[in-house]
């Protein structure tokens, strides 16, 4: 058993709130408390840091003005600004100015299951904050290094330590305030140059993966292809009865033109369904049995997977139903979020996806051309198409069977899987190098500065 003992002056010293609850003392945080303070650190509130706490706003999208950061935005050292953004207009930026997000902030989550969760805002056009966030202007410090040192096992574990609240867990300004962060001139200017190298990366990366969009493209002679979307049509009783569907939408005459396209490309077509094997939801896990399991808040915007959940099989939730391996393609099934795709990598072979996902694999396709295609616009009108359903719209198995694929040259494949592999490559080294700045802030603190700085260029 572990137990603290605290005298009142010390629930007065430690806490803003004056907390005296069990979990706010927990050995495991007092000892990381005294050691950074046995180095030197200081409050948080002594380097000028401001922190604020955006207004709550009303929700007014507009297709084009500026750029709403929402709370699904932020991950732990990464803002993904692809996936679903939404806008507010200028006028409605101009009246939440205090919600303004520049260059170099660093954003919190305050609330929820991600809250604590950190990334710094490398963008140079401002955006505008939701209340689910919390926007940190790191003063004397490099705020480079602060956003590290808070991704740190003992940044992570400080946060942690402040949360208060069950079902909502949240965090707050005024115990954000007297965390103790060292300062070490020479680690932040390393870790900055190591943060910024591992941001250029990321962009290489999603330009590799562009192109591959751009390849495809060209190849099926659809690079300036758009639908046209008709406010009146016809079909007939037949169509409506093979397919089952009476809503007009499914009978837009944007799919049957895209789905004539494919079809006219020289190499030949065919249906998911003949094209690749659709795996089964129906695996038991053993209930000892430790499963890496993915979900779709897992899935990033270029096709790479975000972590995931690891558990034993008797605590995951009964939708990880899906085993997957290496070189699978899985496809969310769920409208709103199509274009969450992702290639299964060695890394999570024999991992289990939700059943919100379709996992295929194919002989006539390689991964990476699969998920370039499922991913691009012409394979994202047909996942579209295929939805139905009422509370939860979504695409089903049959219907998913039903989209139509080309069969791609096998020379223009390996085009598409190599530029690929490169992308995911070059993420790879860019998650690497954030890795490394965690790891040497975590030994400046176990050891000292110059050995964490000499162990960071060992590695990089």
């Amino acid at each position: 058993m572990q137990y603290s003992t605290v005298d009142y002056q010390s629930i007065v010293d430690a806490s803003h709130s004056l907390r005296f609850d069990a979990e706010f003392f927990r050995p495991d945080y007092l000892q990381i408390q005294r050691r950074l303070e046995d180095i030197g650190s200081r409050k948080l509130i002594d380097f000028q840091v401001n922190i604020k706490h955006p207004k709550e706003i009303k929700r007014n999208y507009v297709d084009d003005g500026v750029l709403l950061l929402r709370g699904q935005n932020v991950r732990p050292l990464s803002i993904d600004l692809t996936a679903n953004p939404v806008y507010i207009s200028e006028e409605d930026a101009e009246r939440l100015k205090e919600n303004a997000i520049h260059y170099k902030d660093i954003l919190i989550m305050r609330s929820g299951a991600n809250v604590g969760q950190c990334a710094i805002y490398l963008e140079n056009n401002p955006a505008i904050s939701m209340s689910d966030t919390l926007i940190i202007r790191s003063g004397a410090l490099n705020p480079f290094f602060l956003a590290i040192f808070l991704n740190t096992k003992y940044g992570k574990a400080l946060i942690e330590r402040g949360k208060y609240g069950s079902a909502q867990p949240h965090i707050a300004p005024p115990f954000l305030y007297q965390i103790p962060v060292p300062n070490w001139e020479n680690l932040q200017t390393e870790i900055e140059k190591t943060y910024l190298r591992s941001k250029e990366l990321t962009e290489l990366s999603k330009t590799r993966y562009a192109e591959t969009q751009t390849l495809l493209l060209e190849e099926l002679g659809l690079t300036d292809w758009q639908p046209k979307h008709r406010l009146t049509f016809a079909t007939d009783y037949a169509s409506m009865q093979r397919a089952e569907r009476i809503d007009a939408d499914y009978f837009q005459p944007k799919y049957e033109d895209i789905i004539d396209d494919i079809k006219g490309y020289p190499g030949g077509w065919g249906k998911i369904g003949n094209h690749a094997q659709l795996k089964d939801s129906n695996f038991k896990p053993e209930p000892e049995t430790e499963y890496k399991y993915i979900e779709l808040a897992n899935i990033g915007s270029s096709a790479e997977i975000n972590g995931c959940m690891v558990e034993q099989g008797q605590n995951l939730p009964s939708r990880a139903r899906c085993k997957v391996n290496a070189g699978d393609v899985i496809v969310s099934s769920v409208e709103g979020s199509l274009e969450s795709i992702a290639l299964i990598t060695e890394e999570y072979d024999n991992a289990l996806c939700s059943t919100g996902f379709h996992a295929i694999n194919s002989d006539m396709l390689n991964s990476e051309t699969l998920l370039v295609f499922l991913k691009s616009s012409v394979g994202q009108l047909q996942l579209k198409k295929g939805c139905s359903g009422t509370i939860l719209t979504a695409i089903n198995r049959e219907e998913f069977s039903k989209v139509v694929v080309p069969t791609i040259r096998a020379e223009k494949q390996t085009e598409i899987q190599q530029k690929v592999i490169e992308s995911f490559n070059l993420r790879k080294r860019a998650k690497d190098l954030l890795e490394s700045a965690k790891r040497s802030v975590e030994i400046a603190i176990e050891q000292d500065e110059q050995t964490a700085i000499d162990w960071l260029e060992s590695v990089l």
